[in-house]
């Protein structure tokens, strides 16, 4: 007669929904009692919803069994939706780089302003600047984002704005 090898017994599922729906019955502190036994130091800043939801899929993992190496690689490879955006609005301000040597002009009130890029700054009116800003804000009296002054950002789509 072959041998048949036989696997872990499959979880009850029934237990660990009745675990989960004894999760759900807890208030905030007794949550925080056990997510202590799970995961050691309990966080005070999680509200109630987010450490039941944490303690669920906890459970879970460990009568089901965990994300495999795979998926979790893939997982810890993306961005969260706040640094999508931020990288998305980084590349609709796309700023022209610039080297030393290159002079930059632009007209306001009717008289034209060159700058020269340095090394180690920006010179205009005989006078070397830190910043594109603080030159901006040298000409009009008012504080401008120096690039964007100088037409080396674009300016945001209409549909970006709203």
């Amino acid at each position: 007669m072959p041998r048949v090898k036989i696997g872990p017994a499959l979880p009850d599922r029934e237990t660990l929904d009745i675990e989960i729906a004894h999760l759900r019955d807890l208030d905030a502190a007794a949550l925080r009692v056990r997510w202590q036994n799970v995961f050691k130091r309990p966080p005070s800043h999680l509200p109630r919803h987010i450490l039941f939801r944490m303690l669920a899929y906890r459970l879970q993992a460990n009568h089901l069994g965990d994300l495999d190496g795979e998926s979790r690689r893939l997982l810890d490879g993306t961005i969260s939706p706040e640094a999508a955006g931020k990288r998305a609005v980084d590349a609709s301000r796309m700023s022209a780089d610039v080297r030393p040597g290159t002079m930059l002009a632009r007209e306001w009130n009717g008289r034209m302003h060159w700058v020269a890029v340095l090394a180690t700054g920006f010179a205009w009116n005989g006078k070397t600047y830190p910043s594109l800003s603080k030159i901006a804000h040298a000409i009009t009296g008012t504080r401008w984002n120096g690039p964007r002054f100088f037409g080396l950002r674009d300016k945001p789509a209409k549909e970006a704005r709203s």
